[in-house]
């Protein structure tokens, strides 16, 4: 099968260790993988932050990047929501319509691509500890993702899982919103982080590197030891 992958902002400019192992996952489960070098950002944050013409420039270019007939793999549940949720509203109505459609059914975040598209959910990954999963508002809201990165995780040889309470509250990242509201933003932290240790996990896995940036600084500052890890690093883990 061929793939190809958009790396989000975050994870091109700060975390590329994701992306290589999304690839390895990927080709490990028997797909050609492409990277159009081309490729940027998905307009994401000038569309939040209330620029849509100039995040209307930035899609039109997402679009022509990733034309064709391929899957579209993203290790960010963020970006792949706003591709498939609101790239419609920005092009309603114009001659782009048609492509965004197109575009839209074929865009996924990894783990829904692992178990919806591939039927994969064991790689033969191996993590010893124990681990609690962080729902992204993003992947649990936009792309309606719960249990895909569950079954991929339930495979992982050595590796516990337990359930954090209230695991689907904002971890208070949002992009603008952590530097707008600041104080909100760290009690928002502070609350999930809260959660997450009272599990005693050792790793706090996600499918969104803003999260785990937010989470990661927020622990780093309080002395939490606590490691947070994309899911797929935890799915490249052991072989």
């Amino acid at each position: 099968m061929n793939v190809q992958i958009f790396i989000p902002c975050f994870v091109d400019q700060l975390y590329p260790t994701v992306a290589f192992n999304m690839v390895k996952v990927l080709e490990k489960a028997g797909c050609t993988v492409s990277y159009n070098t081309n490729q940027t950002c998905c307009g994401q944050p000038a569309f939040n932050a209330g620029f849509w013409g100039e995040a209307k420039e930035v899609c039109s270019k997402f679009i022509k990047d990733f034309s064709g007939s391929d899957y579209i793999v993203a290790p960010s549940a963020s970006c792949t929501g706003f591709v498939r949720n609101y790239y419609a509203k920005l092009f309603d109505n114009s001659s782009e319509h048609n492509k965004v459609k197109q575009l839209t059914e074929r865009v996924f975040e990894f783990s829904e691509f692992m178990i919806q598209v591939l039927k994969i959910d064991d790689v033969g990954a191996t993590l010893n500890g124990k681990a609690t999963y962080h729902d992204s508002c993003a992947g649990l809201r936009e792309c309606h993702i719960k249990k895909e990165p569950r079954q991929l995780l339930s495979k992982v040889k050595g590796l516990e899982m337990i359930e954090m309470n209230d695991v689907e509250t904002c971890c208070g990242f949002g992009g603008t919103f952590a530097v707008k509201f600041e104080p909100i933003s760290i009690a928002m932290a502070d609350q999930k982080l809260t959660h997450a240790n009272e599990t005693e996990a050792e790793y706090l896995i996600s499918t969104d590197m803003s999260c785990l940036m937010h989470l990661a600084g927020f622990a780093k500052n309080k002395g939490y030891n606590i490691q947070s890890m994309h899911l797929a690093d935890v799915l490249a883990s052991g072989w």
